[in-house]
């Protein structure tokens, strides 16, 4: 993926971070080893979801730690079964030594299965002086912290091509109603509305997540993420229904139903804002930013905008945001290295470097919003910062990794099959309630 999802926005909450002074303290090996390049011959290896475009612009990351401090990196990518081919590399004694995990559910996970090492004070400090509590509450286990989100995403955003919206007369919408509106308008004028990447079944989830935070309120946001809230509650159906009304629109989505289970999410900014166009718009996270100015060129803000996902009904816009957390494994064969990553990943100099390249949000407060490369980023950016902890994670993430963070299984195939049939709402929420109800328990 692109992870994703990981969750501009895509985030939490999220942030950014001043470019200043780091974190680290003198004794740390980050600083130690500024000038004597203290981690010289050691090799970094570090596991994440990310692939193309965010690959790339992680490296730039990982190719200033190893300038800073001379320790060699690997990166590989685990694709988004990103807990299975970690499991399998543990088992199989060539654990990375760091990961970059995309779900809070994942990350619990990997804790409980006594896998992670408790962070470093030098990067719990960082936490608590340039974070939002709510990441720290995210990356902590048993109140203890075993994750350091470095990405943020915000996942409230539908982005559009302006010239789409300007040949078919609309303007960004502020309601859900008025949004499918301005959808048919801009069928009308010849391209589909919307692209939808329903191969990759984790944009799925977000859909329904904004609707349901909008429209049922936070206090039932937070019950169904914790599973203390059956997924067949009434606000369930209601908002399966309401996501229904989009997927069996065969004017809205480009390519119609078979169409967009057919494509995945890079290909789905591709409709919007490649050679061809296709669709006038795509939801997803402020990292469709980045593929829209990596992989088609566009000038973020006049060749692609967004506008904030809109409220749906009586209720407020939604703010869902999702992140990445890097952890330490126990079984990674250097650990100590790996612990020195992650106090440079904490200060605001390491989120510098991918804020310049684009399709990343920080939640290190101290950075810099300069560091961004365009207005529109880092509009969002400081939007998510504002939000604070008044944000949502995104709910699939917090779950386990077998109902929300599995390719071909739980919600990502549900919601799949319900975007082939969404007839029969009910039925998908009792299909979503045992398969929550079956790996909440495990």
């Amino acid at each position: 993926m692109m992870r994703r999802r990981t969750t501009l926005l895509t985030g939490c909450t999220a942030l950014a971070l001043t470019f200043g002074a780091t974190a680290c303290g003198s004794s740390d090996p980050v600083s130690a080893g500024g000038g004597d390049k203290a981690l010289g011959g050691q090799t970094v290896t570090v596991a994440g979801v990310w692939s193309g475009s965010e690959q790339k612009n992680f490296q730039k990351v990982l190719d200033a730690f190893a300038e800073k401090t001379g320790a060699k990196t690997q990166f590989v990518s685990t694709g988004d079964n990103v807990s299975t081919v970690v499991g399998s590399k543990i088992e199989g004694g060539n654990a990375p030594d760091v990961v970059m995990v995309p779900q809070v559910g994942v990350l619990q996970q990997f804790a409980e299965n006594g896998w992670l090492k408790q962070l470093s004070g030098t990067t719990e400090k960082a936490v608590d002086t340039n974070f939002a509590p709510v990441w720290k509450t995210y990356g902590s286990v048993d109140g203890t912290l075993y994750g350091l989100y470095f990405k943020a995403a915000h996942k409230s955003t539908v982005w559009y091509s302006p010239d789409a919206f300007t040949q078919a007369g609309v303007e960004p919408p502020t309601t859900y109603d008025d949004l499918l509106k301005a959808g048919h308008t801009v069928s009308d004028s010849g391209l589909a509305a919307f692209s939808v990447a329903g191969q990759d079944g984790w944009t799925l989830t977000d859909w329904f997540e904004n609707i349901y935070l909008s429209q049922a309120g936070p206090e039932k946001y937070d019950a169904l993420a914790t599973h203390e809230l059956k997924w067949t509650d009434p606000s369930v159906v209601e908002a399966l229904t309401t996501l229904g009304k989009l997927f069996k629109d065969k004017q809205l989505l480009a390519g119609g139903q078979k169409g967009a289970l057919n494509t995945d999410f890079p290909g789905s900014v591709e409709k919007v804002f490649g050679p061809k166009p296709e669709a006038g718009m795509v939801y997803e996270g402020d990292f469709v930013a980045g593929v829209a100015k990596d992989q088609f060129g566009k000038s973020i803000g006049e060749d692609a905008n967004f506008f904030p996902f809109p409220a749906v009904g009586a209720g407020e816009a939604p703010v869902v945001s999702g992140g990445d957390a890097a952890v330490v494994l126990k079984d990674g064969k250097n650990t100590k290295a790996g612990m020195a990553l992650l106090e440079y990943l904490a200060t605001p100099e390491a989120a510098a470097v991918w804020a310049g390249a684009g399709g990343f949000l920080s939640p290190n407060t101290k950075l810099d919003l300069a560091s961004y490369g365009d207005d529109v980023t880092r509009a969002t950016a400081k939007s998510l910062i504002d939000a604070g902890d008044s944000v949502r994670f995104d709910m699939s993430d917090q779950a386990p990794a077998a109902f929300g963070g599995t390719k071909g299984a739980g919600e990502w195939k549900l919601l799949q099959d319900f975007l082939r049939d969404p007839s029969d709402p009910k039925a998908t929420a009792a299909a979503l309630e045992a398969a929550a109800a079956k790996a909440y328990k495990g």
